[in-house]
């Protein structure tokens, strides 16, 4: 079964119905990968702070004996 189109790819197809160079098109990738990067890490950030997670915890789950 075919899923109909996200908002945000109608949006994409609509505002980038042309070609662009390679170099733009590069740009774009790189523009969209940091925008997603800075939302995942937004919310691992609000994770964090709402469970109390540290540094230390890292560390800790880092040198479990479980890995």
């Amino acid at each position: 079964m075919t899923k109909p189109l996200t908002n945000v790819q109608v949006e994409l197809l609509n505002t980038f119905a042309y070609q662009l160079p390679d170099d733009e098109l590069q740009e774009l990738k790189q523009t969209l990968t940091l925008f997603f990067a800075r939302r995942i890490r937004k919310r691992t950030d609000a994770i964090w702070n709402e469970k109390g997670y540290t540094s230390e915890t890292m560390n800790n789950w880092l040198n479990e004996e479980n890995q």
